[in-house]
C-alpha cells in the first residue's frame, strides 16, 4: 500500500516538475522588452529550412560535409525593421563563424546585408561591428571609432583591453551580446563589456533602420544555436528624414 502510494505522489509530481523546467526555459522578457523567439519553433523567423531549426530550446543553425551551404545564408526576423532599439541575444558557437544582424537588408536567397555584430570560434573577431556585403570591418573591437561623411574611419578613443574581451569569450558555452542603436550611434556589448562604440556619420553607406538576422557562415561544417532574444525599441534620436535612411545596395 506504501509503495503504491509513493508511486501515485511520484507521478503527480512530474507534470508538477516538468512545468516548472518549461516555465524557466521560457522566462519572461526583461520589463520593457519583448521575446522575439518562442522557444519551441520559428514563428517570426524565415530562412531555408535545411539549416535552421529548433534544438534544446535554441535557434540552431548548422551546415554539414553532406549539406554545406554555398555562401553566406541567414534566419531573418520578419516582424519588424526596427530602427532605435537594445537587443539583447545569447549565441553559443561550436565552430567556424557567425554573427548577428541588425539594421540590415533582405537579398535573394535568405541573404542579408548590413551592420553585423562578429562572432567566430578563433574569437579573432568576436566583438566586432562588421558590415555584410558592405565596409567590411566597420569597428575592431575595444575602440570608439567615427566614419565621417566621406568614409574616413577615426579612432576615437578606447571601450575596453583586447585581453579582458578575449578572456570573458566562453568558448563552445553561451555568450550575451547586447546592441543598442540610437541615431547614426552603435554601442556593442559582449558578456558586459562594451567591445564597439560607432558614429556613423557616412549618410550614404549607413542604416538607419532595418531587419535582424542570424548568420550561418560558408566554408567548414558548422554549428550555432542562440537563444533568450529580447528587444526593446525606443523612440526615434533622429528627424523622420533621417530615420528613414536606408542602407544603400551593397558592393
Amino acid at each position: 500500500m506504501l509503495k503504491m502510494t509513493v508511486r501515485i505522489l511520484v507521478a503527480a509530481m512530474v507534470p508538477m516538475v516538468l512545468g516548472r523546467a518549461a516555465s524557466v526555459a521560457q522566462a519572461e522578457a526583461p520589463e520593457g522588452f519583448k521575446s522575439l523567439f518562442n522557444g519551441k519553433d520559428l514563428t517570426g523567423w524565415e530562412g531555408n529550412k535545411d539549416f535552421w531549426s529548433v534544438e534544446d530550446g535554441a535557434i540552431t543553425g548548422q551546415t554539414t560535409k553532406d549539406k554545406p551551404t554555398k555562401g553566406n545564408t541567414f534566419l531573418l526576423w520578419k516582424d519588424g525593421k526596427p530602427a532605435d532599439f537594445e537587443l539583447r541575444i545569447k549565441f553559443k558557437l561550436l565552430s567556424h563563424n557567425s554573427g548577428v544582424q541588425f539594421r540590415s537588408k533582405e537579398l535573394p536567397d535568405y541573404v542579408m546585408s548590413g551592420y553585423q555584430a562578429d562572432v567566430d570560434y578563433g574569437n579573432t573577431y568576436t566583438g566586432c561591428l562588421y558590415e555584410e556585403r558592405g565596409r567590411g570591418v566597420l569597428v575592431k573591437r575595444g575602440t570608439k571609432v567615427v566614419v565621417n561623411s566621406d568614409g574616413k574611419k577615426e579612432v576615437a578613443g578606447q571601450t575596453a583591453e583586447e585581453k579582458e574581451i578575449v578572456a570573458s569569450i566562453k568558448k563552445d558555452d553561451w555568450n550575451e551580446y547586447v546592441i543598442i542603436c540610437q541615431g547614426n550611434h552603435v554601442v556593442q556589448k559582449l558578456n558586459g563589456l562594451t567591445t564597439v562604440d560607432l558614429t556613423d556619420n557616412q549618410e550614404s553607406k549607413r542604416a538607419m533602420s532595418g531587419l535582424i538576422g542570424l548568420q550561418l557562415h560558408a566554408g567548414q561544417p558548422m554549428k550555432v544555436q542562440f537563444k533568450d532574444i529580447y528587444l526593446k525599441e525606443m523612440k526615434a534620436a533622429t528627424s523622420q528624414a533621417s530615420a528613414t535612411t536606408d542602407a544603400k545596395e551593397p558592393r
